[in-house]
């Protein structure tokens, strides 16, 4: 058995743009461009990036809740971009996500037990109605929630609980890989970090594996065994969460992680601002995409799209004139 659950290679997906009267291409948005990475068995991938960068697109692709345009996502060995509804159907007991938002994620008019049950009948589990009761038990208590929920309505939860049983619901049918998209953006600080907490007791338990998907950067540093980093549809950086945040070599990445707020006011760090906005996804500049905004930019960058050096065996960048 590989030690590699997921592998991507060379996964695109391409939006076309369509105008005038006969609805023809007029373009296409290219938002998430021939990237390439792997997930080990019981690890956490973080992806960061601006908004807009292509993580969401990129997570869902994973799933084929987006299909991609090109490339082979790789499962288990199997290559999941070939495979038909029936064969999907069965895989994706083993592939969940848990969205962003946990007011829009749940369905307002089901009783939370009802919410728990649907994955289980869909995919055929735990039919007996003692032992349906008992894993809907057991799911409560695994993300820290009283037996009386069962029978309340989401609008009867706080956004923290909401979250905990959008998690639940992903536990239902035992997966092994877990889309987190980011899980914690719309909840309150000091719920950020019990739901963060409780992800990591849940993949020690369960022996998870996820891609932790989010725009905090210490939380990704906190959860993430390795870290990447995503602009306008390429991963331009990938490495172990701690080689990443203590030596970063791309100037992106390094203009990122300048804006992570200092707990100690004393510690001066130079801020790197970037000029300029964000180039547009349906027209990406030529050479690296991020020249226009780089303060070490050179001719070559202009010109050729860089390729992936290896800083080591766990740290790969793209850049022409690296920190």
């Amino acid at each position: 058995m590989s030690d590699y659950l997921l592998e991507v290679k060379g996964l695109t997906k391409r939006f076309p743009i369509k105008g005038g009267l006969l609805g023809r291409e007029v373009g296409a948005v290219n938002a998430v461009n021939n990237v390439s990475f792997s997930i080990k068995r019981g690890e956490t991938l973080g992806l960061v990036g601006e908004s807009g960068c292509g993580k969401t697109t990129l997570g869902r692709s994973l799933l084929r809740l987006i299909e991609p345009s090109a490339g082979q996502v790789l499962f288990g060995g199997q290559d999941i971009t070939k495979f038909d509804a029936l064969q999907m159907r069965e895989i994706r007991r083993k592939m969940q996500i848990i969205f962003q938002d946990p007011y829009a994620s749940l369905n307002p008019r089901m009783t939370i037990g009802s919410i728990l049950s649907e994955p289980m009948e869909i995919h055929g589990l735990f039919l007996g109605r003692t032992e349906r009761q008992n894993r809907l038990y057991q799911l409560l208590d695994q993300v820290q929630l009283p037996k009386d929920a069962l029978n309340k309505y989401p609008h009867e939860f706080s956004g923290g609980q909401r979250q905990r049983v959008c998690i639940a619901r992903a536990l239902a049918v035992e997966p092994e890989f877990i889309v987190c998209d980011e899980p914690v953006s719309a909840l309150d600080v000091s719920v950020q970090a019990q739901v963060v907490n409780l992800l990591m007791d849940l993949q020690s338990e369960l022996k998870l594996t996820y891609l932790f998907i989010a725009h905090d950067l210490k939380v990704v540093e906190y959860i993430s065994n390795r870290v990447a980093v995503m602009y306008l549809g390429n991963m331009i950086e990938v490495a172990e969460s701690s080689e990443l945040y203590g030596g970063a070599r791309h100037p992106y990445t390094k203009a990122l992680f300048s804006a992570i707020p200092k707990p100690n006011p004393n510690i001066h760090m130079d801020r790197i601002l970037l000029e300029g906005d964000i180039p547009s996804p349906m027209n990406p500049p030529t050479g690296c995409h991020f020249h226009p905004r780089c303060w070490k930019v050179t001719d070559q960058c202009k010109a050729a799209y860089p390729a992936v050096t290896a800083q080591s065996q766990t740290h790969e960048y793209r850049c022409h004139n690296p920190i």
